[in-house]
Parts: structure tokens; C-alpha cells; sequence
């Protein structure tokens, strides 16, 4: 009998153990993100207006990075009116600071640099919450694998979403 209940004290005296190191070695503040992980000034995460009609670009913020695309038209002789999805090969948010560079598809790819800001809709289910501005530069390569850049003053428009 005494070794049965020296057994169930060296358990409990275990796992109330395990327990204090988990509570003095754990994060104080379990939403609080690791070190030298860029922290936007709001979550921005949501669809947004592209270049023209119909097409949109997705961002996607989580706890340690930032992913997303570009769903658009292609506009070349061999792609004109094709949908086509660029994903992110590089993005970053930090502050109010938004930045990102597309895959290359078809020899096109996209860098923006810009802001993000808050824009005149009252909620998130309405356009126009948020605002990026910036600069986009498109990319294009040709069949001598010579690139061209055309940088244009961009501002894409949130897309309201149902809360």
C-alpha cells in the first residue's frame, strides 16, 4: 500500500512540476509575437480591387508571415483574356508599410511599394476600408529574355466583406 501511494505522489509531484515550468518558462503574453517578427499596424488581411475590373489581389496576414496573390487577366497575345493567379514570392508588412513581388507568369511579375491607410466605409463589410497606396511596377520579359518596367501610382481598394 505505502508503494502504490508513493507512486501516485511521485505523479502528482510530477506533473505539478511540469506544470510551474511550463507557467515560468512559457510566453507571459501568448499573442505576442516572436522577436524580429515584422507586426502590422492592423490586421489587413482581405481581398482587394487590382489593376482593372474584376481582378483582385489577396493578402494574408498570420502570426509570423505574410503570403498572398494576384488574380488577373493576362493581357499578352498568348494569355489575352486568360485568368491567371501570381502568388507571392516575397511579401512584408510592418507598420503601415506594405510591400510584395509576384511569381513570374509568362514572363510578367509584379512589384509593389507602398502604404496602407484607412479609408472613408465605416465597417469592413463596405468598400474602401482600406486603402494601399503605392508604387507597382510590372515586369515583363521578352523572347530574348530582355526585361522592361513600367511603374505606375497605384491605390487598390479594399473589397467589403461580410462581418
Amino acid at each position: 500500500m505505502n508503494f502504490l501511494r508513493n507512486i501516485i505522489l511521485l505523479a502528482l509531484a510530477s506533473v505539478i512540476a511540469v506544470t510551474a515550468q511550463q507557467n515560468q518558462g512559457g510566453n507571459a503574453n501568448p499573442a505576442a509575437k516572436p522577436a524580429g517578427v515584422s507586426a502590422a499596424a492592423e490586421d489587413i488581411s482581405g481581398t482587394y480591387s487590382f489593376l482593372h475590373e474584376g481582378e483582385s489581389l489577396q493578402i494574408i496576414l498570420d502570426q509570423t508571415s505574410v503570403s498572398g496573390y494576384v488574380v488577373r487577366r493576362g493581357d499578352l497575345d498568348s494569355d489575352r483574356g486568360t485568368t491567371l493567379t501570381q502568388f507571392f514570392r516575397q511579401a512584408a508588412v510592418e507598420d503601415h508599410d506594405v510591400s510584395f513581388t509576384t511569381r513570374t507568369i509568362h514572363g510578367v511579375w509584379f512589384e509593389f511599394k507602398g502604404k496602407f491607410e484607412r479609408g472613408a466605409a465605416k465597417t469592413r463589410a463596405a468598400d474602401g476600408y482600406y486603402l494601399l497606396k503605392g508604387e507597382l511596377k510590372e515586369f515583363t520579359t521578352d523572347r530574348d529574355g530582355k526585361s522592361k518596367a513600367r511603374t505606375r501610382t497605384v491605390e487598390f481598394k479594399w473589397m467589403g466583406q461580410p462581418e
